[in-house]
């Protein structure tokens, strides 16, 4: 399927550092990213899709096994993408603390994404709805009623009012959906080179009425879990086949 690219889209982050541990065998020696699905590693999909929405420059941010990934993708010219490499270093840092450390090759306004989720969603509005809303940073949501997973938000007027991956609470109807933008100013307080969760931020910043949010109509797809990663396979086999 050919698809024109759209107008230009921040920078994008993807957290690509993880240990694949719920996946066990078919990640055993091979790092998420570069999990076959539909017949090439997952992060073809992921590449084109986020060149499709108008994103020219990527940061992979690598911590476990990152050299295939780096092989595979390179400088990014084959996706039509300009990419650069992020990694942890020594010691996991986490999603916070991976993010923390590429903030020097990211400009003021950036995109996140998780190096094991498919978005297949327009991107524009979201950028959009950043911008009009004057905050540091903005998560998108997606109704979910606990079907793709647990829902951890509540959204209401605009902002993300609640968000707890852990704790549920009542009126939590939404879920992280995945995609989020954030200025980098949000990161500066948070300590270089040591581990922190973007969980933690995301409280901190729905605490203090500071997160935008904006709701999603598609659902998302990943290869985090054996069931994701066969939803996964099935719908980019039949997007091929369209």
């Amino acid at each position: 399927m050919s698809e024109e690219p759209k107008a230009e889209f921040p920078t994008t982050l993807v957290l690509a550092g993880g240990l694949a541990t719920r996946l066990a065998e078919a990640a055993r020696d091979t790092p998420k990213s570069m999990i076959e699905v539909a017949g090439e590693p997952f992060i073809a999909h992921q590449l084109r899709l986020l060149r499709r929405e108008g994103v020219r420059k990527v940061v992979l941010c690598l911590g476990h096994l990152s050299q295939p990934i780096e092989e595979f993708v390179g400088d990014g010219r084959d996706f039509q993408l300009q990419v650069l490499y992020s990694h942890d270093g020594e010691k996991l840092l986490g999603t916070g603390g991976a993010i923390r450390r590429a903030l020097p090759v990211v400009e003021d306004v950036f995109a996140i994404i998780y190096g094991d989720s498919y978005l297949d969603a327009d991107f524009a509005p979201v950028y959009q709805c950043f911008i009009e809303s004057g905050k540091p940073a903005l998560m998108t949501v997606l109704p979910n009623e606990n079907r793709w997973d647990k829902s951890n938000v509540v959204f209401a007027n605009g902002l993300v009012k609640v968000y707890d991956k852990v704790n549920q609470t009542a009126g939590m109807n939404f879920i992280d959906y995945g995609l989020s933008i954030f200025r980098k100013s949000v990161f500066y307080s948070y300590p270089e080179n040591e581990p922190f969760d973007l969980a933690d931020v995301m409280k901190a910043l729905v605490a203090s009425g500071e997160m935008a949010g904006y709701e999603m109509c598609r659902r998302f797809y990943e290869i985090g879990s054996p069931g994701g990663l066969k939803d996964t396979e099935e719908y980019l086999r039949a997007r091929r086949a369209l």
